[in-house]
């Protein structure tokens, strides 16, 4: 395949090294707007936007993957194989799982466990084992540090259902996951695939302990604490 992709417009050479993905293109927008310096649209293909700009005097892009799995493959795939992209930061929102987790804490997704059936196009002889880039990782707590930024590390949990999840929380809770969400898994097999690397960072946007959740604009806007630190990061690798 060349490009440009079915799903990506933009030209050879249009995207950094890495990428900040958030789901929600509003919210890809809103840091391109927000925190780089002179982004650019690069594709806007089916309302999917993506940006390239600079932060801190690094070049970096960002550019939404829709929501789920098969959304996020579909893209990080894309990037990393016909783009050049080497890296790939989710930045997204979460359920609390531990009641350790409080509403809007930062999750760093360690490894990610999932429902998703996504894996078995590897046909794979055993049960694979969905986990983030460790430099990544180590330059995410160092950042963390640096910025006096609280972030619990583990193991989340990928669904493929968003309504249906609450039913089994309780199992997953009971393993010592920290939170729930739809793409990381999706993330990290197709990084693991492609041979490159990939990290899931998460603000909590609602709990089943205490009933508390963010509003759709705060979901869209106010999770600046994890743009920041995703992009702090990014300038480090």
């Amino acid at each position: 395949m060349s490009i440009p992709t079915p799903h990506i417009s933009a030209k050879q050479g249009d995207f950094a090294a890495t990428v900040i993905m958030p789901g929600d293109p509003k919210r890809a927008e809103f840091i391109a707007n927000n925190f780089l310096e002179n982004p650019r649209l690069v594709t806007q293909v089916r309302g999917m936007l993506g940006f390239t700009g600079s932060y801190q005097g690094k070049e970096i892009s960002v550019m939404a993957s829709g929501m789920g799995v098969p959304s996020m493959g579909i893209y990080a795939y894309e990037l990393y194989e016909f783009y050049g992209v080497q890296n790939i930061i989710r930045v997204g929102t979460c359920g609390a799982v531990s009641d350790k987790v409080g509403l809007l804490d930062i999750v760093a997704s360690v490894s990610a466990s999932y429902d998703s059936n996504f894996v078995a196009q590897y046909q794979l002889p055993g049960t694979f084992s969905a986990a983030a880039s460790f430099p990544l990782l180590k330059q995410t707590d160092l950042c963390a540090e640096s910025l006096g930024l609280k972030v619990w590390f583990g193991n989340t949990v990928t669904c493929d259902s968003f309504y249906g999840e609450r039913a089994v929380i309780p199992a997953w809770a009971r393993m010592n996951i920290l939170a729930t969400e739809m793409e990381a898994a999706g993330l990290y097999m197709t990084a693991s695939a492609c041979g490159k690397s990939a990290l899931t960072l998460m603000t909590v946007a609602d709990s089943m302990y205490t009933a508390e959740t963010i509003s759709s604009q705060a979901r869209e806007q106010s999770l600046t604490d994890m743009m920041r630190l995703s992009l702090e990061t990014a300038i480090r690798l």
